[in-house]
């Protein structure tokens, strides 16, 4: 069994946050145990997901897990190079955050299913519907390969306020 690793979480605003991910065209050991530590990282942050970009690599691959009642088992999902193939015209609105702009949140209205393409740890294609708080993470998560945060759909003047904040922690942080 692989060790898994806990990563660095980036936090905004950094380059690599922006940056448009490049599709996994090689499924390697490496990427799966990418998204080994990804998963760790996520759990241990803790978080409901994760994109490769916040750990500062620029790869098509989120992990998620929405599942958050007590007791109930885990449900990991690796998936590389995911893509929303279909949505609802009906809409949700959740109050999102990051795990790269701790401590902040927003409100962000998506379409309230979505149907994801990707392919598994196994290098299997799969599809999936995904509603609730599953379809709002993907989502999340699949906009973070494109570069774009939960704060984009915000205000700009919000957007601005958390950016400072998120300015200032870093500074706090790099003093230690």
């Amino acid at each position: 069994m692989p060790v898994k690793m806990k990563r660095n979480i980036l936090i905004h605003p950094d380059p690599r946050l922006k940056k448009t991910c490049a599709p996994v065209d090689d499924l390697s050991d490496a990427l799966r145990s990418l998204a080994d530590d990804m998963l760790e990282t996520m759990y241990d942050a803790p978080g409901i997901g994760l994109a490769a970009p916040q750990v500062g690599v620029l790869s098509r691959l989120i992990v998620l897990d929405c599942i958050k009642e007590e007791g109930a088992p885990p449900q990991p999902m690796a998936m590389f190079n995911p893509m929303v193939i279909a949505t609802s015209d009906e809409t949700s609105t959740y109050d999102e955050g990051c795990l790269s702009i701790p401590e902040q949140y927003g409100e962000v209205t998506r379409p309230a299913e979505v149907e994801v393409a990707w392919i598994d740890r196994d290098g299997k294609a799969r599809q999936q519907v995904f509603d609730k708080l599953w379809a709002t993470c993907v989502q999340h998560e699949i906009d973070h390969l494109d570069g774009k945060l939960f704060i984009d759909y915000l205000r700009p003047l919000r957007r601005q306020m958390i950016t400072r904040k998120m300015q200032k922690l870093k500074r706090e942080m790099a003093r230690g």
